[in-house]
């Protein structure tokens, strides 16, 4: 147990000095967090110590880096008048390309390997979801302003990504009763998320007790989890609470919060969130880093080197740049570096994770999965390496 301690501390120190020279080197951090989970797993082979069978550890690891990881990214977001713009084109790039990829792909499988719409649709749909997880600390060599559009892009991304499969996964057609369930789910959600986050930045500026922000994050998990149990989106809870608590300081202006400010000392309220921000940062960073970890532990060899899966994660990958590089064009945004910021991480895997046998393809494995994550970080990270920071 001792020894396992040492081994966890160490790559995690590992991996913070990653994310230090990352400025530096360019280089994503995930990268590294997957080739050490990787060579402990050789490490354990070649010492016969034995691999115990992590896998079940994974979705629980994932599902909390999704909460915090969207959490995070929402937390960052500015909403107002001189942001309209920034918005508006960072959801078009996150829905649009989402769109073009899932139907291309789901075409491409309905017609070579002939089967149905849906199963398809739903094997085609975790590639097309760009990764903030990846994305976002990948930002630190580029202009504040396309920093920006990457937050809003990739966060948008993340959401729009599971609510659209959620809503496929338990659709198997399409009709106008089930997409206006879909949206009244959301608008439920919507206004239940709203008087929720009420409530949590009344507890934020009152409570007094030492430990403030554990009981508020366990909190923000349960109504997550209580939410996906009743089939609602609890990443629009997680998002409303971000954008919430990110412009606490212009929502308070607001008359309908009159009763709140009064009650609550608006200064302290404004401190707690942006220690609560930091808090998140960091239990975001311990997460997102113990899930590639666990997933680099888990990728075998063969996996990566299968020649079978390869030339579709190549077409994929190559589909995931080219239509983001037309996108761009049509939008009029800046090509470069914005192209290059169109990685598979965590949300990708997760959504694969989420598709069960009956609807399984053999095609769409681990294997291709892994390449995919792993060629379109590279890609990001020699797109990057050829990019030189311009202040816009």
């Amino acid at each position: 147990m001792n020894a396992i301690i040492i081994v966890i501390c160490a790559l995690l120190l590992l991996s913070y000095l990653g994310e230090i020279s990352s400025e530096r080197t360019k280089i994503p951090t995930v990268i590294l967090l997957l080739l050490m989970g990787w060579l402990v797993r050789q490490a354990l082979f070649l010492l016969k110590l034995g691999t115990p069978d992590l896998n079940p550890i994974l979705p629980f690891l994932g599902t909390i880096g999704l909460i915090l990881i969207v959490l995070e990214g929402t937390l960052e977001l500015r909403l107002n008048r001189s942001k309209i713009k920034v918005i508006r084109d960072s959801f078009l790039m996150a829905l649009l390309p989402m769109l073009f990829i899932t139907t291309v792909f789901a075409t491409i499988l309905l017609l070579f390997l002939k089967v149905p719409l849906h199963t398809a649709l739903v094997n085609a749909l975790p590639f097309a979801v760009v990764s903030s997880s990846i994305a976002i600390p990948s930002t630190k060599n580029i202009s504040r302003t396309n920093r920006e559009f990457v937050i809003y892009e990739s966060s948008l991304s993340d959401i729009a990504g599971v609510l659209l499969f959620n809503f496929i996964l338990v659709n198997e057609r399409f009709t106008v009763g089930s997409v206006g369930l879909f949206f009244l789910q959301i608008l439920l959600i919507t206004l239940i998320s709203f008087f929720s986050v009420i409530g949590l930045s009344y507890l934020l500026g009152k409570i007094k007790n030492h430990v403030t922000y554990t009981p508020i994050i366990v909190l923000v998990i349960l109504v997550y989890s209580i939410a996906k149990a009743f089939d609602l989106s609890g990443l629009v809870f997680i998002m409303v609470l971000g954008l919430f608590l990110g412009n606490i300081s212009d929502i308070m202006g607001f008359s309908l919060f009159k009763e709140i400010v009064d009650r609550v000392d608006s200064e302290r309220l404004d401190n707690e969130v942006k220690k609560f921000r930091t808090i998140t940062i960091e239990a975001t960073f311990l997460v997102r880093s113990l899930f590639f970890l666990l997933f680099g532990y888990l990728m075998g060899t063969d996996e990566f080197l299968n020649i079978q899966t390869l030339p579709w994660a190549v077409g994929i990958v190559v589909l995931i740049f080219g239509s983001r590089w037309v996108f761009l064009k049509l939008l009029r945004l800046h090509v470069s570096p914005l192209l290059f910021f169109s990685p598979r991480g965590l949300i990708t895997i997760l959504l694969f994770m989420s598709i069960g046998a009956k609807l399984s393809i053999n095609i769409v494995n681990k294997s291709l999965i892994i390449q995919v994550v792993i060629l379109s970080v590279l890609a990001m990270t020699a797109g990057l390496l050829r990019h030189r920071k311009v202040e816009i």
